[in-house]
Order: C-alpha cells, then sequence, then structure tokens
C-alpha cells in the first residue's frame, strides 16, 4: 500500500523537476531513508508525542540543502497528512523511476564458485543488449548449485543449475533408449 502511495508523490515530482534535479531528491530522499533506519530518528518521527510542527522543522532542516520548493512542500504535505513513515517507500520509487528514466539496472549473480570480473562484465554486456538496457551485475557467493542472474527491477532471472542438468540429461537419454 505505502509503495502505491509513493508511486503517486513521485509522479508528482516528475512532473515538476527534470532529470537532474529528480536525482537529487533521490539523493535526498536516500539520506532520509537511511535516517529512518536509525532508532532515535524514527523513535521521534514515529511519536505521537512529538508535535508534527517539530517533526516538520526538523525534516525540513534535512532537505534544506536541497534549495527546493518542490521538496519542501513534499515533506510539509507528508507531514500535514500523517504519511511520514513512506519515506523510505518514496525514495525506492524514486531509485525505480530514475533507473527507468536511464535505462540503468542493477542485478546480482549467484553462484557457489568465484566468477571473475571479466565474466560479470560479459554478462552484464550480453544481457545488457537484450534488455535495451545498462546493466551491472555483482557477484554473491551463495550455496546455489549452478549459476543464477537476476535483475530484480526488470524482473529477469536466468538460471542454469548443475543438478538441474544432470537430470534432464538423464532423462533424454532414457526417452532415447
Amino acid at each position: 500500500m505505502e509503495a502505491v502511495i509513493a508511486q503517486r508523490y513521485v509522479k508528482a515530482l516528475t512532473s515538476l523537476m527534470d532529470a537532474e534535479a529528480l536525482a537529487n531528491t533521490k539523493t535526498l530522499f536516500d539520506a532520509l531513508a537511511k535516517a529512518f533506519g536509525e532508532k532515535a530518528f524514527a523513535d521521534i518521527i514515529n511519536d505521537p508525542n512529538v508535535a508534527d510542527t517539530a517533526k516538520q522543522k526538523l525534516l525540513l532542516a534535512i532537505v534544506a540543502g536541497a534549495n527546493s520548493n518542490a521538496v519542501n512542500n513534499l515533506v510539509k504535505l507528508l507531514v500535514e497528512k500523517k504519511r511520514l513513515a513512506i519515506i523510505p517507500a518514496i525514495a525506492e520509487s524514486l531509485r525505480l523511476t530514475l533507473a527507468g528514466m536511464h535505462r540503468t539496472y542493477e542485478g546480482k549473480v549467484y553462484s557457489n564458485t568465484a566468477v571473475e570480473a571479466s565474466t560479470l562484465a560479459a554478462l552484464s554486456s550480453d544481457l545488457g543488449k537484450k534488455m535495451d538496457a545498462m546493466i551491472t551485475l555483482a557477484f554473491i557467493a551463495s550455496d546455489y548449485d549452478g549459476i543464477k542472474v537476476e535483475v530484480e527491477d526488470l524482473g529477469v532471472e536466468v538460471s542454469l543449475s548443475k543438478s538441474r542438468m544432470n537430470a534432464q540429461l538423464v532423462e533424454h537419454i532414457l526417452k532415447a533408449i
């Protein structure tokens, strides 16, 4: 539910800002979302005994560096509507929106054996050509028996499992007999 509400706010921001200003706003909201991970900050924001004006002053002080009326008005609106809890969802929605605008995505490669940087670069390049996007892949060591490439933002998952490959090979040989 938070993601749907956050998308509406991000849609309003995209109609008001160019790509550069939107990227700066994303940086601000990333910092705010990170601040929500801090217990003291989250306690202040979620405490019903803290006045909304105090919360608004705190948030406006954090985003003052942006010098943007749109961001200031968004913060005021979030305080007024008591929707401060969706700030992390707004940050994520901004990330997805900018990724879609620039066609740049991040993915992960899972395997139980190390994958060289040159192989990751080749996978990134080939997958990027197929998806007409710039894809950056990062290796994550796991217990997956084979290799799995996942780009969550695009909904792409490609995997090759050794055990599955062996099972299909045995099945094919048995069918041939």
